[in-house]
């Protein structure tokens, strides 16, 4: 019943065991659960390593068993703060991942080699979208980051993703959650879900990604800088790391249609968690409004706003406040 936390069947037996009764010992309860005596201190320092068992304030270096409400309550939190440890090591993943694909492009400037090729500016990128999406027959991925996007490259992306919605070709994109204040930019998203098309929105997102039919993918030389050109890959290996990516981004972005969760009373919405934890990383205003897509004075209002949440008078004391709350 609890292996959804981790416990095997002689841990939960054992655990059951102390629940019922504590007063015959390790020799009678590994009687009871059908385990040798050795077996069962195992499992008893497991369970207590879990927090379902704790130190008896009535018997001497005895222990006993949490209650189940209280225990599975530890156990539930002890697996939020695995998921969180798991999707700050996602981040710094993809982040990683990113750099190396830029350096990797670097490397062979202007060349083709091994099934990569780098694109030198705007018009060799469109030139190359426009052969991709020609020959698009099953899928495309993209991941759009960036926050509100230019009007040139709508205008520029529209008549290629029209070509493939029109063949029933299956999009998926994900744009920043800050792409739901721009008019023209969650125009063109709705344009293309009535179409067929799938968007998706999350606070964060990697560098520039699109897949095409999960055999060629394109990303940017430089997420900083667009006009310095972009890696275009069909290495099988390159291109399933991308698709990897492309499909954790999608399954933590939430539907268009779908409203973001704002905070609840008291507490913090992800996009303002994920902007106390960039700046807490050390980035600066500037740079974290990039990262999400949002104007620098948005970024100060957002967190002039949080810091009279959490009735600090400076950022630092902001940071301690939203530990201590466990917002970070």
């Amino acid at each position: 019943m609890l292996e959804a936390f981790g416990l095997d069947t002689r841990t939960e037996a054992v655990y059951r065991g102390m629940l019922e009764s504590t007063s015959d010992g390790i020799p009678g309860l590994a009687a009871r659960v059908g385990s040798t005596e050795s077996q069962v201190r195992e499992t008893l320092d497991r369970l207590v390593e879990l927090g379902l068992l704790t130190p008896s304030r009535e018997a001497a270096g005895g222990l006993r068993a949490v209650s189940l409400e209280a225990g599975l309550a530890h156990l539930l939190r002890r697996q939020e703060e695995e998921i969180a440890r798991r999707h700050h090591a996602l981040a710094a993943g993809k982040a990683a991942a990113a750099r190396a694909l830029a350096e990797y492009a670097t490397l062979r400037p202007e060349t083709e080699q091994d099934g990569n090729e780098r694109l030198v500016g705007l018009d060799a990128i469109q030139s190359r979208l426009e052969i991709l999406t020609r020959d698009l027959r099953e899928e495309c991925l993209s991941i759009i980051p960036g926050g509100a996007q230019s009007e040139a490259s709508l205008e520029a992306s529209r008549p290629l993703d029209e070509q493939a919605l029109s063949r029933q070709v299956r999009m998926r994109a994900v744009y920043q959650d800050s792409v739901r204040n721009d008019p023209a930019t969650i125009a063109y998203a709705q344009w293309t879900t009535e179409r067929g098309g799938e968007v998706r929105t999350s606070p964060v997102l990697p560098a520039r990604l699109l897949v095409f039919d999960r055999r060629t993918a394109l990303v940017p030389i430089d997420p900083d800088n667009s006009r310095l050109g972009a890696l275009c890959t069909t290495s099988p290996g390159m291109v399933a790391t991308l698709i990897a990516l492309f499909e954790q981004t999608w399954d933590a972005a939430v539907p268009l249609g779908t409203a973001r969760e704002h905070a609840p009373e008291g507490g913090i919405s992800p996009g303002e968690q994920e902007l106390l934890r960039l700046l807490a990383s050390g980035l600066t205003d500037e740079a974290a409004g990039k990262r999400l897509g949002v104007s620098m004075r948005t970024v100060r209002r957002q967190m002039a706003t949080l810091m009279e949440r959490l009735q600090a008078t400076s950022r630092f004391e902001a940071g301690l406040n939203a530990a201590r709350r466990g917002w970070l």
